[in-house]
């Protein structure tokens, strides 16, 4: 019985390690668990690895045991798939699958940064340990859209703030959109920019007061029309919006 033959597949693995064409390195843990044990891969299989620095290594699975996977770097294609609009998304924390929900949708629609915010209206409150044990989930979040979606990029997830504090810290060069379903500007009229940041607020929108102190930090109010989306829709909508007007798609 002739030997299965090796299969081409289009997995793709972040491997937070130096990469070059021709070494040979050990996969991390999560991505050798991933490429056995949930795709199975076998000797002879092909993947593509990227470290988040660029462009992407075509590799093959060279040695597999119990507790680790060897593989041997390939050539390197200095695929970019980022978009030429930088976006930074300023989002309110929302619960559970909500907030997961907005951040894979952010990174396949190319935003650049995520910024966590505890607002007043966030029903998750975080802090300590706690905070950085979810800050690390969602991180994990991005890294996974990021392999499903092609980029060879990590957006960055930054630790969580409180929203006033990070409005005194908000980078001023930017454009500063913030989202609101009572703004009589739509987004779609507002004009074209090469760096945005989007505010955004948790389950409930932001409330009086953060609105009035984010305009006068300078956001300005725009809107995605008469309809009120959810918290976990309304990033999505405006990302998409943002793109196609002044972005990649």
């Amino acid at each position: 019985m002739k030997p299965p033959l090796p299969r081409s597949t289009t997995t793709r693995l972040y491997c937070d390690l130096p990469l070059s064409p021709g070494a040979e390195i050990v996969l991390p843990e999560a991505a050798a668990r991933h490429a056995l044990k949930v795709l199975r891969l076998q000797v002879g299989d092909t993947l593509t690895l990227f470290n988040g620095a660029g462009g992407e290594y075509r590799a093959s699975l060279v040695a597999v045991s119990k507790r680790e996977a060897r593989v041997r770097l390939l050539e390197f294609h200095a695929a970019e798939r980022e978009s030429p609009l930088e976006i930074t998304l300023a989002l309110g924390i929302s619960a559970g699958e909500r907030m997961d929900y907005s951040l894979q949708k952010a990174t396949e629609l190319g935003v650049s940064a995520i910024q966590p915010l505890v607002t007043e209206r966030s029903v998750v409150k975080l802090a300590g340990e706690r905070a950085d044990k979810r800050l690390q989930h969602w991180q994990h979040v991005v890294i996974a859209a990021c392999e499903q979606c092609g980029r060879n990029r990590v957006p960055a997830v930054a630790p969580v703030q409180k929203f006033y504090a990070y409005l005194a810290a908000v980078e001023r060069n930017q454009r500063r959109l913030l989202l609101s379903p009572d703004a009589a500007t739509p987004l779609k009229r507002v004009p074209p920019a090469a760096s945005v940041v989007l505010l955004v607020g948790a389950e409930g929108g932001l409330a009086p007061a953060e609105c009035e102190a984010a305009e006068a930090s300078g956001f300005e109010p725009v809107s995605l029309g008469p309809r009120i989306l959810r918290t976990e829709t309304a990033p999505v909508a405006a990302l998409a919006v943002l793109q196609a007007l002044w972005g990649d798609i």
